[in-house]
């Protein structure tokens, strides 16, 4: 029921997704300036196009309702009506209840087959049905894609599967709490990421606002009760490929023919899809079916039956599907400091959640450092809405003139 009101809400749409020129904006103006570059002027849909209300100029994320640099509208475009409000409300109230739904079902299911990178695969592939359904009776429209759309897009789904995998493994290893703290540092690697690559960097107060993220999570890390080197690893590993998935959609694909009808509904199921098909090799080689199978055997010796364990997979799986669809809606018309805020609520709520359902025990420093990691975050959103130039839109009259 949740979710038909999500998806209800999403089928109202007014944009066109045929010309860059042709979106509608009822009630919100976008962030990023309406900057087409030669190639995506050419046939197919281009980075610029696929985000539902937000054109895209390369300096922001379409793709990633839940990064730091996903693409949000300025404050004083928003509609501050009561309607959009209260839909807005309900909104954020299905994706925190999905989410946290997902995080606890994904835990439940390692705990019963502690075989990470199947589940994680099997996950990946239950958004596949739903689609297919959307897809197959018109609710929504399919993706047409070539084999060069298909090569453009395959690193966005390499590093989306590998954020997943890795923050599955980094779940099962230990607390969600702490999975959660850890991924916090995705802004540190975002800056290191753009310092290093790309010979970006950010202002000063931007970097200063890092430095609480490390000391939180150092802090939280010595005092974390369920501590384990695999789930410190792999929970930054997810942070990490989760920060180059973001820049990889900015800096990489932008201005490049990505298929036709790839709304950010349409580019998050191909890239499911698709990572679905990366990780599942090395699934199958990783663990393979004698650990599959031995997984499976004590999970039926602890008590669960086949039905249970079917369902804790399905529900996790269509729960992380739905949770990322959902979020689309709810962030991608707020401005940047209720981006970030209902991010860092997202945060807390996930953990106290999860605290509270599986009774793990947090040490007192060890909330502290939480806490801190926490408004780190936070605050870098803050500082880098604040203080980070936005690149100049594009002189279209000299271009007019220039062809004339």
């Amino acid at each position: 029921y949740a979710y038909a009101y999500a998806y209800a809400y999403a089928s109202t749409s007014t944009c066109s997704y045929t010309a860059l020129s042709a979106v509608k904006l009822p009630t919100i103006k976008p962030k990023c300036s309406t900057i087409t570059s030669p190639s995506s002027r050419a046939t197919g849909t281009s980075l610029q196009q696929v985000a539902n209300s937000v054109p895209m100029d390369g300096s922001c994320d379409p793709f990633d309702p839940e990064s730091d640099e996903f693409c949000t509208v300025p404050a004083d475009a928003i509609d501050g009506s009561l309607k959009r409000t209260l839909r807005l409300t309900g909104l954020f109230a299905i994706w925190y209840v999905l989410n946290i739904g997902y995080n606890i079902g994904n835990k439940r299911v390692l705990n019963a087959l502690p075989i990470p990178w199947t589940a994680a695969t099997v996950e990946l592939f239950f958004g596949f049905p739903y689609v297919a359904l959307l897809w197959s009776t018109g609710l929504r429209k399919k993706p047409k894609l070539s084999m060069d759309n298909l090569k453009t897009l395959s690193s966005q789904a390499f590093f989306l599967a590998a954020t997943h995998v890795a923050g599955v493994i980094s779940f099962g290893a230990g607390a969600i709490s702490f999975t959660h703290i850890l991924k916090a540092t995705e802004p540190v690697w975002s800056a290191l990421i753009m310092a290093v690559g790309f010979k970006e960097y950010l202002p000063v107060p931007v970097y200063l606002s890092l430095i609480p993220i490390l000391g939180g999570v150092g802090l939280a890390s010595m005092k974390e009760l369920s501590f384990s080197w695999l789930a410190l690893t792999a929970g930054l590993l997810s942070a990490v490929t989760s920060a180059a998935k973001a820049i990889l959609s900015k800096k990489v694909l932008d201005g490049k023919p990505l298929g036709e009808n790839m709304t950010p509904a349409n580019m998050f199921a191909v890239l499911t899809i698709l990572g679905f098909i990366f990780i599942l090799p090395a699934s199958l080689l990783i663990e393979g079916p004698v650990k599959v199978t031995a997984a499976y055997t004590a999970a039926l010796a602890a008590g669960y039956t086949k039905i249970q364990l079917f369902r804790l997979l399905s529900i996790s799986g269509f729960l992380y599907y739905l949770y990322n669809e959902v979020a689309f809606l709810a962030l991608s018309e707020v401005a940047p400091v209720t981006h970030a805020v209902t991010n860092t609520v997202k945060r807390v709520v996930i953990i106290l959640a999860s605290v509270l359902v599986f009774r793990n025990p947090v040490s007192k420093l060890g909330a502290i450092g939480s806490g801190i990691a926490i408004l780190g975050a936070t605050m870098y959103s803050f500082a880098k809405s604040k203080y980070t130039v936005k690149p100049a839109a594009a002189d279209t009259s000299t271009d007019a003139s220039t062809t004339a």
